[in-house]
């Protein structure tokens, strides 16, 4: 079990240097599975660049173009390719491989006690050294005649290439390997502190170097040790100078001013190491160190997870995630169980784990619901974090301790809050019948002019979006009271709200005129607003002399001249002229009865 939180360690380089100036070495990528490497290049130096023995100096000289061969076993496959370049002066950043075009993507610069600057250039060329295969390769275009006489007279004229290839193998054991890159200058020292190794088996492990301006007559405690053992290959790199022109990948020693060197650490790195220390010293040779590749047989997984999508639901909080957990980069599989931690703001919120054993280069994704607590805002950070038990501590040791997390800004869908809609109220039309218009409520209800607002007269249809109120500035209620849904979407998440339509009892219109000649215009007592609409009323019809002639109700038809009261004669038709009339509603908001005149014509 290891501490996360507040102690991630990776493979970090820390150094105690007295270099003059330059960019430190430091990590630029790292490997983990069936790898191993190689380094391919050539000087552009014609010879070595100090005299011997007090002889005269050699001619100063500085060629535009070297090649080097490639011849790679055919099983080995090509994983990435890293050029790299440098010489005396402020720069060349455009060259040229195999007659094509190579830009640098990144430089790197230093300078000696003399105040000389040095350069060196990078570029990813895995796509031309895949295509190309082995052969020959030529390098053109780096032009330094110019400027290089300036540095003859202390030996500091030279330019040169080089080729980081990584390959990939079935058969290779699983390897830890690394790339450091940057342009640090020795001397005096420097010392590089590799951390969080898990060496398994110290078999072929070995260090490699890319290194510039070392001179093959100057061997002054030119040193390189690993944890504090003195390495060389004698007699290509004896102990006393590491950096001497030589490439000991090919057995060859005129590489004037650079290096391309390789070292077996096997018997400096233990079975158990969890770090590795690396030590350059040079009391007069100024070498450059451009970069430091290490291959180390490690076994460990590498978990690492990612949020895949978040689902969310309106103004809910409770959101749905799906994620993914990787045993990508690494060299041991990921054991079913590994600890998953959720957080929201830092705040932890849930836990869940792995569910299978992951083999290398394998993942699982699955989705889980969690609910965000009250107190978290609407908008939060939520954090996965793979192997951490809750409390920050993980159970798994792994390649790589500080990539385990994987945030993602979330804010929950939030409906904006509406107006409140007023209830609307209409004539009884009959039974509760009632026609209303509520087309303004749609521009009032809106938030924003881009929101959409539908009407529904269900839960059910709004919920469903279906069957959309079509009708609303002429819209017919069957029956009251009745409740209209509101549904407002603006785009990202929606609210409801409702409003009630009711009707009431509006006062009756009388029409008094009868002419009862069956001609079918006011051939009855009509009085409109009545039936269905006051279901209690009564209706009594009087003559002149106060005698009752006629009664009815919502129960009668409409009266048509005909006498149903009294005494009846004339099959109960009775003479045109004035009578008086008694509308009697029997409704709580009508208390006294409607009279008035009549007017009956034959």
């Amino acid at each position: 079990m290891k501490i996360k939180q507040n102690s991630y360690i990776f493979i970090i380089i820390s150094f105690i240097s007295f270099s003059f100036y330059g960019q430190d070495i430091s990590l630029f990528k790292q490997y983990n599975g069936r790898y191993d490497f190689v380094f391919i290049g050539n000087t552009l130096n014609t010879i070595e660049n100090n005299n011997i023995d007090g002889l005269p100096s050699p001619p100063c000289t500085i060629l535009t173009n070297s090649s080097a061969q490639l011849n790679l076993n055919q099983d080995n496959s090509i994983e990435n390719a890293y050029l790299y370049w440098a010489g005396s002066g402020t720069g060349d950043f455009e060259v040229k491989l195999n007659n094509q075009t190579i830009s640098a993507v990144r430089t790197f610069s230093n300078e000696n006690s003399r105040g000389f600057p040095f350069f060196s250039a990078f570029a990813d060329v895995t796509s031309l050294i895949q295509s190309t295969g082995n052969g020959v390769y030529n390098f053109s275009d780096l032009d330094l005649t110019d400027i290089i006489a300036d540095y003859c007279p202390f030996g500091g004229n030279f330019a040169g290439w080089a080729i980081v290839i990584i390959y990939k193998n079935k058969d290779l054991p699983l390897n830890q390997l690394t790339v450091y890159d940057g342009l640090q200058s020795v001397p005096n020292e420097i010392n590089i502190t590799l951390n969080s190794l898990n060496v398994i088996d110290n078999n072929d492990a070995k260090i490699g170097f890319v290194a510039w301006e070392g001179d093959k007559n100057i061997a002054n405690n030119e040193s390189l040790l690993i944890n504090g053992n003195l390495i060389a290959n004698p007699p290509l790199n004896p102990g006393n100078n590491a950096f001497n022109g030589t490439n000991s990948f090919f057995g060859t020693s005129n590489l004037y001013n650079m290096d391309l060197d390789v070292y077996n650490i096997q018997n400096n790195i233990k079975i158990g190491d969890t770090n590795a220390s690396i030590r350059l010293t040079s009391n007069q040779d100024f070498v450059m160190i451009n970069a430091i590749v290490t291959k180390l047989n490690s076994q460990l997984p590498d978990a690492t997870i990612r949020i895949n999508k978040i689902n969310k639901t309106c103004n809910s909080k409770k959101i749905v995630v799906d994620y993914t957990v990787f045993n990508s980069n690494s060299t041991n599989p990921l054991s079913a169980g590994t600890p998953i931690a959720i957080y929201a703001n830092e705040k932890l919120i849930q836990q869940t784990k792995t569910n299978t054993t992951l083999p290398i280069d394998e993942s699982e994704t699955a989705t889980i619901s969690i609910n965000i607590p009250e107190n978290i805002p609407n908008n939060f950070e939520l954090k996965f974090v793979i192997d951490d038990n809750g409390t920050g501590q993980g159970i798994v040791n792994e390649i790589n301790e500080i990539n385990n997390t994987f945030s993602e800004e979330v804010t929950l869908l939030v409906s904006d809050i509406l107006e409140t809609l007023e209830d609307q109220i209409s004539c009884n039309l009959g039974l509760g019948r009632a026609i209303f218009n509520f087309s303004k409520y749609e521009d009032l209800i809106k938030v924003n002019a881009t929101d959409i607002v539908q009407f529904y007269e269900s839960t059910t249809d709004l919920e469903n979006e279906i069957n959309p109120i079509s009708g609303i500035s002429n819209y017919s209620a069957a029956s009251t009271p009745k409740t209209i849904f509101v549904k407002v979407d603006n785009g990202t998440c929606f609210n409801t709200t409702s409003f009630l339509l009711n009707s009431r009892n509006c006062p009756p219109i009388v029409y008094n005129f009868i002419s009862a000649n069956n001609d079918t215009k006011n051939d009855t007592f009509f009085i409109d607003g009545l039936r269905n609409i006051f279901l209690n009323f009564k209706l009594s019809i009087y003559n002149r002399w106060g005698t009752l002639v006629w009664n009815g109700n919502n129960n009668t038809p409409d009266w048509d001249g005909f006498a149903n009261q009294g005494f009846l004669i004339n099959s109960l038709q009775i003479a045109a002229g004035t009578y008086y009339y008694i509308l009697e509603l029997n409704d709580p908001d009508y208390s006294k009865p409607i009279v008035g005149y009549l007017f009956l014509t034959r």
